[in-house]
């Protein structure tokens, strides 16, 4: 049995206020302003007072108000990105590098993830827009036709970048994207030139850009060779290995099968790798396959995949020295202007799986 005693109720602590700038000052015997400089590391206070006075802001545990500050001097030093999949190897690599050239430059990076939803895209477009960041960097879902929910940063100059998955040419921001009408004529030619004459295609979704001109480059490449694909042997699909697997048991369950296959992604080609390999057709003397990206796994994966180098690093750095021009050198201007386009190059890496 448990008495009333045995209990007791805990009262929430109401939060320590927290000490500003003018309770260091007090306690230091100096003026706020001085104390505002100090730990701005401004020049005209000495070294040893702005010791003296960050370590007094230390000791009485003093938290710079950032919201604050960017509210007086109408900038945020952060930047804003929505990115369709973190996990995804090309836009890993592009975010780490876009960070460690902005904070170099003294900017922040708000990383938001999309997960391919238009209505997550369009919260976080909002979300950022509220946040009063000074510039968004976006790729854009596979599903987004209507740019409708960027409009707030457009038509009040907020520098905004799209790449890789971009919208139109003439839209009024900034658009760096990747050669994929070249990456998807690369491939065409690299499997004719082969010998492939029955050639499967297993794309993303056709609402994408990036799959759309991936389509464009390889359609025109088997058309310059007189060759025609079979309707039934093209998918547009988001590009997971459960939906790749599905695609492949299509191709492969009757008697006329292909024996080229362009992967409009990396996890689709390694999909097909392994599926080869379950079903015992040989590769490259059976089935070609050319993926896209050059994803670090198709060079360990075994037999190493051919692949379309799509260089994230390169397109990071036009992404940042265009966000630098626009935000720092507006005068000189940025490194694309509005409403064109920025085309990054791509290259065919030659492997074992053709």
């Amino acid at each position: 049995m448990f008495w009333a005693s045995d209990f007791y109720v805990m009262t929430p602590r109401k939060p320590k206020s927290e000490n500003s700038i003018v309770d260091i000052a007090k306690v230091l015997g100096i003026s706020p302003a001085t104390v505002s400089r100090a730990l701005n590391n401004n020049s005209r206070i000495s070294e040893a007072t702005r010791e003296r006075v960050k370590e007094m802001a230390k000791e009485m545990g003093y938290r710079h108000n950032s919201m604050a500050s960017s509210l007086r001097n109408r900038r945020s030093n952060t930047i804003g990105l929505i990115v369709p999949r973190i996990s995804m190897y090309f836009h890993a690599f592009f975010i780490t590098s876009l960070q460690r050239q902005l904070q170099a430059a003294g900017y922040n990076l708000m990383i938001c993830q999309s997960n391919d939803s238009v209505k997550l895209e369009k919260e976080l477009a909002n979300s950022l827009y509220s946040a009063r960041v000074d510039a968004l960097v976006v790729s854009l879902t596979l599903y987004t036709e209507d740019i409708a929910h960027f409009e707030g940063f457009l038509n009040q100059g907020i520098p905004v970048v799209f790449y890789d998955r971009v919208p139109p040419e003439g839209t009024p921001s900034y658009i760096i994207k990747g050669d994929d009408y070249r990456g998807g004529l690369l491939a065409g030619n690299h499997l004719v030139g082969s010998g492939c004459r029955r050639i499967a295609y297993i794309s993303g979704p056709s609402s994408c850009s990036i799959y759309q001109e991936r389509t464009r480059g390889f359609m025109d490449a088997l058309a310059q060779q007189d060759l025609v694909l079979n309707e039934n042997w093209v998918f547009h699909h988001e590009l997971t290995a459960e939906n790749a697997w599905s695609s492949l048991r299509k191709l492969f369950d009757g008697d006329h099968v292909p024996d080229g296959l362009f992967a409009a992604n990396d996890t689709t080609a390694i999909a097909a790798v392994e599926f080869a390999r379950e079903r015992a057709i040989q590769i490259p003397d059976d089935l070609r396959i050319i993926g896209y990206s050059n994803d670090p796994r198709t060079s360990i994966i075994t037999p190493p995949i051919t692949s379309i180098e799509q260089y994230p690093h390169e397109m990071a750095d036009k992404v940042a020295e265009t966000l630098m021009g626009a935000l720092q050198h507006p005068t000189s201007g940025p490194l694309v202007a509005i409403g064109d386009a920025l085309v990054c190059p791509v290259d065919l890496v030659r492997r074992m799986t053709t």
